[in-house]
């Protein structure tokens, strides 16, 4: 019997399938959570549990961060990094989270979101200090930049870009788009390919302006979308009050087996709610996976030192984790919805328990929200995927138009289509640019924490942080923006 087109064709598509299947569960499903885990760990104790020492600190630098004179603000890039990390991973997935690993899984998706603070801290600061300037004067720089001038290692670098391009500026930009069109389809019935047409349109009016209109859209947008979304979590909240102490009691007992004990569960309980847990949190806030830092070069920081924008980025990560995952885990378990034999799953989990709580009208809040959280996403990812394209060309613009138009094709054909095999190969992509980073990061962690201890032993002498390269001989022959001849400049 002779195997037809079609049939070959699926053959593939499976094997193909099973191949990268595999891949993800190695680095996914071991090899990565630990290491992520674990240079979060050492991050903190090198640091001195800086994100807890230094919190309202983070906050002040965050404050100032919005007075620039010239570039992007700190303020600009941290609403930029907030639009890619924010997306519907801090719905669905968190809903996912709770029904695969129970109540607990938020407790350990805290713990991971406070140690990720520390790793996001090294490598922004690191990003800050090998940025350099592009052909138009902007800022550029992140885990590519920092493999070549600092560890000497263009290729890693290059590898770093080509993964990073791939997942971020292509593939999950699909995700986004096609999570848009399934939840507008879903919903009120609207057709995905004018849905799809529309979005590449949106898309295009802000990639095709670059860095500084994607950090000023996000600087509008985002702010919007956390504030409204963070404001029904609360009428949720105030409405079951009474139940909030049980439910914060439940999230700690769950996560140690205490709840469980009685059945003899223990150890698959806590196995469970950590796996899901941790997991839920290492791709929320993308610590140590080298992504949010591409945008942190860009930034013009205030104080006018590197470790400023470690400051500012470290509050990232507690947004995304601490706070808006955590609106989402407090308004599903306080409506009781979990609980009921027709429970939904995924992101129809928190949709259920706002109609619940709130009433049918939340769908269109909920059509909102997406739409709000995937569309920024697809635009601040962009942005990641453009500065690794200037990278792989030598820090100019050639192929840049080539590349927009790619991007926007991707997001016309997430729009329309699922293709599994895509969605998989994305989720390797990502693997392997964390694995890559996480090497870079350790290799450079002594300059890393000598820049950060620069910055705190200022504060303490009661100045305004600034940095001296000549303080740091490892710098001697850099050639980028911290030159003595090129300083930053911010108000004061």
């Amino acid at each position: 019997m002779s195997v037809t087109h079609e049939t070959w064709l699926t053959s593939l598509n499976d094997s193909l399938l099973a191949i990268i299947g595999e891949v993800n569960g190695v680095l996914w499903g071991y090899l990565l959570i630990y290491l992520l885990v674990a240079v979060g760990i050492y991050f903190t104790i090198r640091l001195g549990f800086i994100q807890i020492r230094q919190f309202k600190h983070a906050v002040e630098v965050l404050k100032s961060g919005k007075d620039v004179d010239n570039g992007i603000s700190s303020y600009q890039v941290f609403c930029t990094s907030m639009a890619a990390r924010v997306g519907t991973g801090n719905m669905a997935g968190v809903a996912v989270a709770l029904t695969v690993g129970g109540p607990g899984a938020i407790f350990w998706m805290w713990l991971i979101a406070m140690f990720g603070m520390s790793t996001a801290f090294i490598e922004s600061t690191l990003a800050q200090v090998f940025k350099t300037k592009d052909v138009d004067g902007q800022y550029r720089g992140g885990p590519a930049y920092y493999m070549e001038k600092g560890l000497g290692m263009r290729w890693m670098g290059s590898l770093f870009s080509v993964c990073l391009i791939i997942a971020f500026g292509l593939v999950f930009n699909a995700v986004q788009a096609n999570t848009i069109t399934d939840a507008l389809n879903h919903s009120f019935g609207f057709d995905k390919t004018i849905m799809g047409i529309i979005i590449v349109i949106a898309s295009a009016f802000f990639i095709m302006g670059g860095l500084r209109k994607v950090a000023e859209a996000s600087s509008r947008i985002v702010p919007v979308m956390a504030v409204g979304y963070l404001a029904i979590a609360m009428v949720i909240v105030v409405m079951n009050i009474s139940e909030l102490p049980a439910a914060l009691a439940l999230i700690v007992k769950s996560a140690f087996g205490w709840e469980e004990a009685a059945v003899g569960g223990v150890a698959y309980t806590i196995s469970q709610a950590m796996q899901s847990g941790i997991a839920r949190g290492l791709f929320s806030n993308e610590a140590g996976m080298g992504s949010a830092a591409n945008v942190a070069a860009s930034a013009t920081p205030n104080p006018n030192h590197p470790a400023s924008q470690g400051f500012v980025q470290m509050l990232g990560v507690f947004a995304d984790t601490i706070v808006i995952c955590t609106a989402s885990a407090a308004m599903i378990m306080l409506s009781g919805v979990m609980d009921q034999p027709n429970a939904a799953t995924g992101i129809g989990l928190l949709q259920q328990a706002l109609s619940s709580e709130l009433g049918g009208w939340t769908t269109y809040f909920m059509a909102a929200a997406i739409l709000l959280f995937c569309f920024s996403s697809i635009i601040a990812n962009y942005t990641y995927a453009e500065t690794n394209i200037m990278f792989l060309n030598g820090n100019s613009k050639k192929g840049l138009f080539t590349f927009r138009l790619f991007v926007l094709a991707m997001v016309m054909f997430g729009s329309v289509a699922s293709l599994p095999v895509v969605w998989n190969l994305a989720d390797a992509s990502m693997g392997m640019m964390a694995l890559i980073n996480i090497i870079a990061l350790v290799l450079l962690s002594k300059l890393a924490i000598k820049v950060i201890k620069d910055y705190e032993t200022q504060l303490k002498a009661g100045k305004t942080p600034a940095f001296d390269r000549s303080q740091f001989p490892e710098l001697e022959d850099l050639d980028g923006a911290w030159h003595p001849e090129q300083p930053a400049t911010v108000n004061k």
